[in-house]
């Protein structure tokens, strides 16, 4: 399956890990076989200490985190285990750390597949308790943890995250031939992500309709991710609304034609109802993209004022504010400047250091 914002955060903070200490060794541990792309990563552009090992696979196994990992990590000798989202193995001696990226899968149980949830309510806390130290990416999700999880705030570590080292801002023209294949016309909206509930698609295109009914621009609405789920409703307001020859789903999409999306679209608009830090926004601002997106607390806390944010259920305000970035170059050019210089701030190497201390301190290492 191609990554998501899970898989790139566990990839880049292992690979910038690495790159910090390079007199330890890590390993990336999965019972099941890496994608391709991650493979070629590993071998094309990952330091020599870094390594991506499926454990052989045996009946015990197949038991992965009750019996199958502990196993191994004991077999391995392994120093720290480091969840990257939020299991972690509920016995053995190795000192473990997870990291919890948001709690939307206990607060927003109803956007989420039942089973998943289930199986959330039941491992979370668990989790929470047995982990030496916990990471999360903002000081919203810490209070949250703590309030939800009872968890003390001193056993939480705040890391933020940061953009993909290729989200840069692409020249215009080098953006053409992509967005030929794509289908993607001169003046487009983009949204990036899963195409699911918690995003908040349905009151996007309610606010693309009312743009359509109620104006004369005629911009396209490109949405770049792949199907998700419960997404019946949002396909079906899209078919009565009419809005099929202006929408574009171009499914999930190459991390360089992303880079080109996100630094040719007029604007980004991201409005997620729940986030654990707010990714996509800002790795559209490293490339230059003006940014609409939700004004909830976690996002708040990641763009700052350096994009413009709205209530996510107003599809109204939403629609509004898309208008008046299409027809203000001059606020367009100024939130593109703002953003580039927030995703300046933020830096996997940053993120790595960061996480290096809690390393350090759960392993008793000064």
């Amino acid at each position: 399956m191609p990554r998501t914002g899970i898989g790139h955060y566990t990839f880049e903070l292992a690979r910038s890990l690495a790159i910090l200490s390079p007199k330890d060794d890590f390993h990336l541990i999965s019972p099941f076989a890496f994608d391709a792309s991650i493979q070629e990563e590993l071998s094309r552009d990952a330091p020599a200490n870094l390594r991506g090992l499926r454990p052989s696979q045996s009946l015990l196994h197949r038991r992965w985190w009750a019996i199958g990992l502990p196993l191994y990590l004991r077999q391995a000798r392994v120093s720290l285990f480091h969840g990257t989202n939020y299991e972690i193995p509920l016995w053995g001696r190795q000192r473990t750390i997870a990291t919890i990226h948001d709690l939307s899968i206990l607060l927003h149980a109803d956007k989420h597949e039942e089973h998943l949830a289930r199986r959330a309510r039941r491992r979370l806390p668990l989790m929470a308790r047995k982990a030496s130290k916990i990471i999360t990416a903002t000081q919203s999700v810490k209070r949250e943890i703590c309030e939800h999880l009872r968890v003390s705030p001193d056993k939480i570590a705040v890391t933020p995250y940061a953009p993909r080292r290729s989200f840069r801002p692409v020249p215009l023209e080098e953006t053409i031939e992509t967005r030929r294949r794509l289908g993607v016309e001169d003046e487009f909206i983009l949204f990036v992500g899963t195409i699911e509930p918690r995003k908040n698609l349905l009151t996007l295109a309610r606010a693309f309709d009312e743009i359509m009914r109620r104006t004369e621009r005629r911009p396209q609405l490109v949405i770049a991710g792949r199907e998700g789920w419960l997404m019946d409703e949002l396909y079906s307001f899209i078919e009565q609304a009419g809005l099929r020859d202006r929408m574009l789903f171009t499914g999930y999409v190459s991390e360089d034609d992303l880079r080109a999306l996100y630094s040719s679209c007029s604007v980004m608009v991201y409005p997620s109802l729940y986030e654990g830090f707010g990714l996509p926004p800002l790795e559209a601002m490293a490339c230059g993209a003006p940014v609409i997106t939700s004004n909830i607390q976690t996002i708040l806390e990641t763009v700052t004022d350096a994009a413009r944010t709205v209530p996510p259920t107003d599809h109204g305000g939403i629609a509004r504010v898309i208008l008046e970035l299409l027809e203000n170059e001059d606020e367009r050019t100024r939130l593109s400047s703002a953003g580039l210089k927030r995703a300046a701030e933020f830096s996997w190497e940053k993120t790595a250091r960061q996480t290096m201390e809690v390393y350090a301190e759960v392993l008793g290492r000064r």
